[in-house]
């Protein structure tokens, strides 16, 4: 006769805060931090991630009675929001970089790297699509001259018309953030931007118990170097927490129904109820209240222009057909 022992398991909940791949760094309701692995096939219903579970993420996770030093997880809670975009991993649709945030800061640099507008605009149309509050961080103007500075205050004009907060800094400047260590209190927010924005130099200057590895720029490329290989949680010594992810090379969209995609520009959505068509996708419809206000340059020609890319290839040609013939 055969005799089966089995272990005890006992069932915890938890955070994910520092994903690599394989294994997760989870902190328990009670502070304790596990190692947890996935067993089995664990997916989100309807998303087709690189990652199925992804920092930020609410889990349950078991632990075995007689060997507690690894947890498995066994379900990712239902999710508030998340920032997802395209994964360059061809074989998968997208790869979630952060979950459940309180509040996203997209660091912006002009000079060292350059961060184009197309950029920006994926950016921000995904929080707004996830309903997470964004604010723009114009950094390194301290290295900026009088040119960057025009552009600076051109591309500002440009957001803050859009509706969006934009602020500048230089966070290797301890005085020029400080605003943001009251901010963040008791919050989860995200840090995110293009590789050398300043990303890591940020989140030191925010908590001196942090100090995550900075590198220089790329002088053959001026891009930046990438210094944080996997998205990390880590917990402020004022309550809350910091999510510093990888830099973004690229921001492509993920499952955006073209339809609707003008609701998430503010300055659109603002005009959406004035066009004739109530199907209106403001790109060739005669009487378009949102066409007519990037010609009398109401909307700013980038953040027009980009939301015509973003809805393809034949729109943007018509476009250009239609308007540059």
């Amino acid at each position: 006769m055969n005799v089966y022992f089995y272990k005890k398991r006992i069932l915890k909940k938890g955070t994910v805060i520092k994903s690599t791949g394989s294994w997760y760094k989870v902190i328990d309701t009670n502070g304790q931090l596990w190692d947890c692995r996935i067993r089995g096939k664990l997916r989100m219903a309807g998303i087709q991630s690189t990652n199925p579970v992804a920092v930020g993420d609410e889990i349950e996770f078991s632990i075995e009675e007689e060997d507690a030093s690894v947890g498995v997880i066994k379900k990712i809670l239902p999710r508030r929001n998340y920032i997802v975009r395209k994964s360059i991993n061809l074989s998968k649709r997208s790869h979630i970089l952060a979950a459940n945030i309180d509040h996203v800061y997209l660091i912006v640099t002009l000079v060292a790297p350059q961060t184009q507008t197309g950029f920006i605009d994926r950016f921000l149309v995904t929080a707004e699509a996830y309903h997470i509050p964004i604010t723009i961080l114009f950094n390194k103007i301290d290295l900026y001259g009088a040119p960057e500075l025009q552009l600076l205050d051109e591309t500002k004009n440009i957001y803050e018309t859009a509706g969006y907060r934009c602020i500048t800094i230089s966070a290797n400047r301890e005085a020029s953030v400080e605003f943001l260590k009251e901010e963040i209190k008791g919050k989860k927010v995200m840090f995110g931007g293009h590789s050398g924005v300043g990303k890591s130099t940020l989140v030191n200057s925010l908590d001196n118990n942090l100090n995550l590895r900075t590198a220089n720029i790329s002088e053959s490329h001026s891009s930046g170097l990438h210094t944080t290989t996997f998205a990390e949680m880590f917990p402020l010594k004022t309550g809350g927490y910091i999510i510093d992810t990888p830099g973004i090379r690229a921001f492509g969209l993920i499952d955006f129904d073209k339809k609707i995609l003008s609701h998430y520009f503010p300055e659109m959505r603002a005009l959406i109820d004035q066009c004739k068509f109530n199907n209106c996708q403001h790109i060739n419809e005669p009487n378009c209240a949102i066409k007519q206000a990037f010609f009398e340059s109401e909307i700013a020609e980038s953040r027009y222009l980009n939301y015509v890319k973003m809805m393809g290839d034949d729109e943007a040609e018509t476009f250009r057909k239609d308007i540059y013939k």
